[in-house]
């Protein structure tokens, strides 16, 4: 007698594996046609996109400038604290060889003029500090550099560390939040991928679905679209879905062979009654 076959329960894959398995996913596939509905909704989206960007570069402009002010400022206190410096010397010059107290005096003047390049080594520090944050930064996506802004890789690190805390619903909005305020962001095939499995993680599968299918439609390439794939079919059996499920189990084995998403693919078709 045969082997019997695995039950969808059996099946079923928990989120913390689809958290494991996110270690790889982003998004492919064909992208079809839109109907007229569609286009009007994606050139809407681009909009709110293009203004979403131009309110952060205005807001990014705004930083510079005021950044620029209080370096403008802190360059004026440092010519005055240079020319305090300059006078303090030349006062204890003319106070060597004098007597006991002169002597004293010069060594309280000693004193300030420490305290005074201290102050400076600091305000240099302190300014090398603000200036650094606002650089760009190089980061490694799956093998590929990229640069991001300062605050952009603060705003993902933040939200990856939420998720992989088990905080789904505070995951969900955290992702959510940097997809609007960073829509050209390198990370934001990254950031869908990761705010499909938050999905799942917080019980909404069907909008889980749905997120894993538009990344592998809209970046069939990205190095995460086989794992979407692979994510997606396993809603689909949450959802009692066998026959869709092998269709999308199929479509990742015949879209990514070599992937390591295909391989489990493969496995689990065998599995599905």
């Amino acid at each position: 007698m045969g082997a019997r076959p695995l039950s969808l329960r059996a099946l079923r894959a928990p989120a913390a594996l689809m958290l494991a398995l996110a270690a790889v996913w982003p998004t492919g596939a064909s992208a079809g046609l839109f109907d007229d509905e569609e286009a009007r909704k994606a050139i809407v989206d681009l909009r709110g996109r293009i203004e979403r960007t131009q309110q952060e570069n205005v807001e990014r402009d705004a930083r510079i400038r005021d950044l620029g002010d209080q370096v403008e400022m802190l360059k004026r206190s440092l010519l005055d604290l240079n020319g305090q410096l300059e006078s303090l010397r030349a006062d204890l010059a003319k106070l060597r060889g004098q007597d006991e107290q002169q002597v004293q005096a010069g060594k309280d003047l000693a004193r300030e003029i420490s305290d005074l390049q201290r102050r400076l080594k600091d305000q240099f520090a302190a300014l090398d500090d603000r200036m650094r944050r606002l650089e760009p930064q190089r980061v490694s996506l799956d093998g590929k550099d990229a640069v991001v802004d300062a605050p952009e890789k603060k705003a993902y690190d933040e939200a990856i560390a939420i998720l992989r805390k088990g905080e789904f619903a505070n995951a969900v909005t955290a992702l959510t939040a940097f997809q609007k305020r960073f829509p050209s962001s390198p990370y934001q095939a990254h950031v869908q991928y990761w705010l499909g499995n938050a999905l799942y993680g917080k019980g909404e599968v069907k909008e889980a679905m749905t997120i894993f299918r538009t990344l592998v439609t809209s970046t069939p390439d990205h190095p995460r679209a086989s794992e979407a794939l692979l994510a997606l079919a396993n809603c689909q059996i949450e959802l009692k879905d066998p026959k869709g499920a092998r269709r999308t189990l199929e479509e990742l084995v015949r879209n990514y062979p070599q992937s390591e998403a295909a391989q489990a693919g493969a496995e689990r078709i065998k599995q599905l009654k």
